[in-house]
């Protein structure tokens, strides 16, 4: 009997197992699918391109293990900067989101932000934006219930500190800009800042419209300046009216002057800049995609999610220009900083 009623219990035991497992298979079986988001990446600019590219990997990595469906929509303002271009890129993306129907819209860069998102502003369409130079009010984001992003600030002091290190001696700097919108906020933040540096003056703001003056103002400025700060040059405009691509400037001025220079962005060191504290793309793109998982995965409303700038800056220096420049760069900064050995041109 005792061995009657274990064989039984064991049974009843089983089948209770069994009845369990299948009851979960079911469940499982029965279970909606995880939702697919559908997010479109409007970029100002264009692939490829490490700016671009980088800013929408690390959104993904913020977003996280998320199910989602990526649209990307390139507006190529900079190579085409005229604003009857800017304009009609933007009608086609504000189309396409009409049609399409995104979860979420990312914009990078001050022209998305124009010409896109701008006019989705107190909808129920969340954007998240980054590498927007401009303040967020300029576009209506303020207040707003649906628009949150990541500002891109540039690190001027440390940028300027660190071109000092690199070459001593600078006291003179003159500030180079194309003729974009974008660089006023840019003007406004250094000029603020200027004074953190002691001993360095910026002797000229000076804004250049073609190729030929830019050329002309490279060789004029030993007589007034120690290094340039090399930053707007990309609506460079050559004989024909079209914009010259900033690779070709940025390897003129390497094989043409002879004064130290600086910029805020990674791909301009290696295309000769001598340095920067970079802003990081990836870093952009990163926070810009943990504040669109916190409004698809968490449930939190853009407006309850700050704006602001990412902090992260790395020092980099292309030893490839300090050399042609004739700048013994100490071990210390090499070591404490990512080095450029090689111009890009030349890993070609």
């Amino acid at each position: 009997m005792k061995t009657g009623k274990i064989a039984a219990t064991v049974l009843s035991i089983l089948a209770a197992g069994i009845l369990a497992y299948a009851g979960s298979a079911m469940a499982q079986a029965t279970a909606p699918a995880p939702k697919t988001y559908k997010i479109l990446h409007i970029m100002s600019y264009h692939t490829p391109w490490r700016w671009t590219e980088w800013q929408l990997e690390g959104f993904k990595e913020g977003l996280g293990r998320v199910a989602a469906e990526y649209k990307v929509f390139e507006m190529d303002t900079k190579r085409n900067s005229s604003k009857e271009w800017a304009e009609r890129k933007g009608r086609e993306a504000r189309a396409l989101i009409d049609s399409w129907k995104p979860d979420l819209v990312y914009t990078s860069d001050d022209d998305a932000q124009e010409y896109v998102a701008r006019h989705y502003v107190d909808t129920s369409l969340p954007i998240v934006f980054s590498g927007v130079n401009k303040h967020p009010k300029t576009y209506g984001f303020e207040g707003s219930p649906n628009v949150t992003g990541v500002l891109e600030h540039e690190h001027f002091v440390e940028s300027l500190r660190l071109l000092q290190a690199v070459a001593p001696g600078v006291k003179r700097v003159v500030a180079v800009f194309d003729d974009a919108a974008m660089w006023g906020p840019v003007v406004a933040r250094m000029k603020e800042k200027s004074g953190q540096v002691p001993g360095v003056e910026i002797v000229a703001w000076d804004t250049i419209r073609t190729y030929d003056e830019y050329k002309r103002k490279i060789r004029e400025y030993p007589a007034k300046a120690d290094a340039i700060a090399l930053l707007g040059i990309f609506n460079l405009k050559d004989a024909t009216g079209k914009n010259v691509p900033y690779q070709d400037v940025l390897k003129w001025t390497a094989e043409n002057s002879t004064l130290p220079d600086f910029g805020y962005w990674i791909d301009r060191v290696h295309y000769g800049t001598l340095s920067a504290v970079t802003v990081s793309e990836r870093e952009q793109g990163l926070a810009a995609g943990r504040l669109a998982r916190a409004i698809l995965v968490g449930g939190k409303r853009p407006s309850e999610l700050a704006m602001q700038p990412t902090v992260k800056g790395t020092p980099v220096i292309s030893l490839a220009r300090a050399n042609a420049l004739g700048i013994k760069v100490k071990t210390g900064l090499l070591l404490s900083a990512e080095v450029i050995d090689k111009f890009e041109w030349e890993k070609r």
